[in-house]
């Protein structure tokens, strides 16, 4: 399956993505703000890869100017439907539907892997204003807390893909690894956390793009079998999901 089809999987679970998915740290957009050297206040901000608007919506609360990206029809819908007063456009980022020189930053919250980057840097670097930045990032799994490195283990084993290595890239590779070698890039990593329900949580791993490709039902017994795991494992019906949020600010030259 192509990178493009997986991306496009998301729009078969738009409203189980919106409710389950996790946020991002205020910190995160601290530092952005210190890394491209200009507040969100009053910033125009492109978030491509929008979804469902979980970053377009805290990038709004900033204080941003932000218009939003998203190639999926229902993930679209999803959006309209919790932020109606946010504007958003259907492209992508190989082709983004923005005029020349029209933003000062363009953002990709977990979607910059859908992207070709010998597509979307000149993309980005096109619509960029002078002295702009693109910042992407990721949630990424938290290797050092075993539960969480053991679900990923078995979460990849299922989809027939290869875990994950608990070893970091580091900040050249990561920079080379996102297509970016070339441009001036700062790099953070901001560890966070957050106390879901069992079902919430088991719906954010099902709403994952390895997830969505596999047979329904193959689907569904893997959470089933992972939902009885987790009650043996945790004392009530809770558990705490660490993520570590991988930020990257490239500026345009």
């Amino acid at each position: 399956m192509t990178a493009s089809s997986r991306a496009l999987s998301f729009d078969a679970a738009a409203a189980q993505y919106a409710a389950s998915r996790p946020s991002y740290p205020a910190e995160l957009f601290d530092s952005i703000e210190e890394f491209a050297a200009c507040r969100l206040a009053g910033v125009r901000v492109a978030d491509v890869g929008a979804g469902t608007g979980i970053a377009t919506a805290l990038l709004r609360e900033r204080g941003a100017e932000v218009i939003a990206v998203e190639p999926g029809e229902a993930m679209a819908g999803e959006f309209r439907r919790a932020l109606p007063g946010l504007p958003i456009v259907r492209g992508d980022g190989n082709a983004l539907p923005l005029a020349a020189a029209s933003h000062d930053l363009i953002t990709y919250a977990q979607s910059w892997q859908w992207t070709d980057p010998a597509r979307s840097v000149p993309e980005a670097l096109r619509v960029l204003r002078a002295d702009g930045a693109l910042a992407i990032w990721w949630n990424t799994t938290a290797f050092d807390v075993p539960w969480i490195r053991d679900q990923h283990e078995r979460i990849a084993r299922h989809c027939g893909v290869e875990p994950r290595s608990a070893v970091r890239p580091t900040d050249s590779e990561a920079i080379r690894l996102a297509g970016l070698t070339g441009l001036r890039v700062t790099r953070r990593q901001v560890r966070w956390s957050r106390t879901v329900s069992l079902d919430v949580h088991l719906a954010n791993i099902g709403s994952r793009s390895a997830s969505l490709v596999l047979d329904e039902a193959d689907r569904r017994a893997f959470l089933v079998d992972e939902r009885e795991r987790l009650s043996q494992a945790f004392s009530g019906e809770e558990v705490e999901e660490t993520y570590v949020v991988d930020l990257l600010v490239a500026l345009r030259p």
